[in-house]
């Protein structure tokens, strides 16, 4: 006897789960709006309407961090293009690839301040990296990494991409290794070479973990950026490498006079900006499954 439940049945089972969820998450996210229209002092302030909200958009400082965070977005063709060829390669098991799985892997497992720690010591003006190019006869490569408002940012796209890539690696080759080998052996017999099984078949076969890291990359790069700006650099030289979420706790710990309503201000902004990218995100990944149907 075959028991059918009722299609409300299960979220009896998650309403406990996401009651709580809506307590702790649903009340922070109403207090940072509320927040965000008061000049706050200790616990609450006056009423100020959108004051908060147009000193933010005139900060230049948040105006800078806004345009950091949309230049790491290129961030996101590099990481996605590195981690299809190198899972690829090692899908096909070349000598060693279990050895350098586990070392492509490993950047991703290190805590973020371990990581900005060690690679802003490397690329200080007098750092390995410098040292190592004058020792190899490249001095015209060793310039003021992370000193440099010129070079701190894609300094830091460096770091984070080292750091990043492992988990798009590990992601596709998952994906990679739950595919039928006979699609593979298929195209090998159409006379389908190196690239033409990775762009015609393989890539296709991936498209769906291709979007979800994409989707993952973008909020990563507008709001899991904060540790690597402020372990490396924190913001700098001048406001080279600040971010909307350092901007947030510069305003709300690290000034004299902290301004909670400010800092409101941006988180909602913030927030505001990847609703919407994952909102277009999304509708987009179900337009190409409706076409792809």
């Amino acid at each position: 006897m075959i028991l059918r439940t009722k299609k409300f049945t299960p979220y009896i089972y998650l309403f406990p789960a996401i009651l709580i969820l809506g307590l702790i998450y649903g009340y922070s996210l109403v207090r940072v709006f509320d927040f965000s229209t008061r000049r706050i002092r200790g616990i609450t302030g006056v009423f100020i309407g959108l004051d908060n909200y147009k000193f933010v958009i005139s900060d230049p400082v948040f105006r800078k961090a806004v345009l950091n965070n949309i230049n790491l977005f290129v961030l996101i063709p590099i990481l996605v293009f590195l981690a299809i060829i190198i899972s690829y390669l090692l899908f096909e098991q070349l000598r060693g690839w279990k050895v350098y799985r586990g070392v492509i892997f490993m950047p991703y497992i290190l805590p973020i301040p371990v990581v900005g720690v060690i690679f802003g010591y490397m690329f200080t003006l007098h750092g390995v990296v410098n040292s190592f190019l004058k020792l190899v006869k490249l001095d015209f490569l060793a310039i003021d990494w992370l000193g440099s408002p010129k070079f701190a940012l894609w300094t830091l796209m460096i770091i984070i991409l080292w750091k990043e890539l492992g988990f798009g690696i590990i992601l596709f080759l998952a994906r990679l290794m739950s595919l039928e080998k006979e699609i593979f052996e298929s195209a090998e017999i159409d006379g389908a070479g190196w690239w033409g099984k990775l762009f015609y078949v393989t890539i296709p076969q991936m498209r769906t973990i291709i979007e979800f890291f994409a989707i993952i990359t973008v909020i990563n790069m507008l709001s899991w950026v904060f540790a690597y700006s402020y372990t490396v650099t924190l913001g700098g030289p001048g406001d080279a490498t600040m971010v909307m979420e350092l901007f947030i706790f510069n305003k709300l710990g690290r000034s004299q006079l902290p301004m909670p309503g400010i800092a409101s201000a941006a988180s909602v902004f913030l927030f505001s900006g990847t609703a919407v990218l994952i909102f277009f995100l999304f509708r987009i990944r179900k337009e190409i499954g409706q076409e792809e149907t």
